[in-house]
């Protein structure tokens, strides 16, 4: 566990210096208080006071999204909504969720029994037990890359998919791309639909041909890529856009496999932007999601909820990163 003088050599400076902004005293600026706060969650330190077994709680619940990691997609939303509920000494607990674990007790039972005032919850499906629970309860609740409507005590954060799509198909267009293919994640999932129908929207916005043989849907993974990437390629694909960047970075593989140039001869776009990304080769061009602003929007909703606010939708906005994956377009 971490300590005060932890958190100062990570900062290069006293002890007395981090106690002071911990404890908010009027001689250190406000800067300097957050970077304070901030560090301490990020090495994992923990107060005194939140050991205690009556402190108030709320949780991130995570299903079908890795977070163990520094490289893991859900490392980043855990520490930004860690940060921002640290200010207000909430004790945070994340909880790892299955299709079994949904059926032994509903959503409030769960919470209730648990004493939990409010949660996040991260990679839920339509066909997700608890989804029904969501559409009618009481306890605050932020859905990830999830919408329900209607109800007051729910509401959503993500990345907006209209302007992260649009950013993408025009990166194309400017380098000559017109056959785009779209490999998605599944059908049953609702932002994999709503960044499907963006896609679309995107194309016909260019003038481009909506293909049906150029749009495919399976899982967020790697392995995603092996039954769709040579069907892509014999219908004439020069641009592959990938619905995360484990999907793109098995783009790639299929592409070298089949004797294909990455950029020179097939682009290939992903939609994370992962810290691995970096390291692929070449260095996979993508859409950025700031996971850390996402988990700090999420706790921003929640804290709203529970004040009684009753918001629905935030998004943050995309960022278009160019790598080596991406070129001109050349015939082949």
């Amino acid at each position: 566990m971490a300590t005060l003088k932890d958190i100062a050599a990570k900062l290069n400076v006293s002890t007395s210096t981090v106690s002071k902004g911990m404890n908010g005293a009027p001689d250190i600026s406000e800067s300097m208080r957050q970077l304070i706060l901030d560090t301490a969650v990020e090495l994992g330190y923990t107060k005194r006071s939140s050991r205690q077994k009556d402190k108030k709680k709320i949780c991130l619940f995570f299903e079908n999204i890795d977070y163990y990691l520094d490289d893991d997609f859900g490392h980043d939303i855990i520490l930004g909504f860690k940060q921002a509920a640290f200010r207000e000494n909430w004790d945070v607990e994340v909880i790892p969720l299955s299709h079994g674990f949904q059926k032994k007790r509903s959503y409030d039972a769960f919470m209730l029994g648990e004493k939990i005032v409010g949660s996040m919850i991260c990679g839920f499906a339509f066909d997700d037990p608890w989804m029904k629970d969501l559409e009618t309860t009481k306890v605050p609740t932020v859905l990830f890359d999830n919408y329900l409507q209607e109800n007051p005590y729910l509401g959503s954060v993500g990345t907006d998919s209209l302007e992260g799509m649009e950013l993408a198909v025009r990166h194309l267009v400017s380098l000559g791309h017109e056959r785009i293919a779209y490999l998605a994640g599944p059908e049953d999932s609702y932002i994999a639909r709503i960044r499907t129908d963006a896609y679309r929207r995107s194309m016909r916005m260019h003038h481009l041909p909506v293909v049906p043989e150029l749009i495919a849907h399976d899982y967020f993974v790697y392995e995603s890529a092996k039954p769709y990437t040579k069907d892509f390629l014999e219908h004439g694909a020069t641009a592959i856009l990938c619905g995360n960047d484990l999907i793109a970075e098995g783009v790639i593989d299929e592409c070298k496999k089949a004797g294909l140039s990455v950029p020179d001869e097939v682009s290939v776009l992903g939609y994370d932007d992962l810290p691995s990304t970096e390291k692929i080769d070449p260095p996979l061009s993508t859409i950025r999601q700031d996971r850390l602003m996402i988990g700090k929007s999420g706790y921003y909703i929640l804290h709203a909820l529970i004040n009684g606010v009753p918001l629905s939708r935030n998004l943050i906005r995309p960022r278009l990163i160019v790598r080596g994956s991406t070129a001109m377009v050349k015939p082949r």
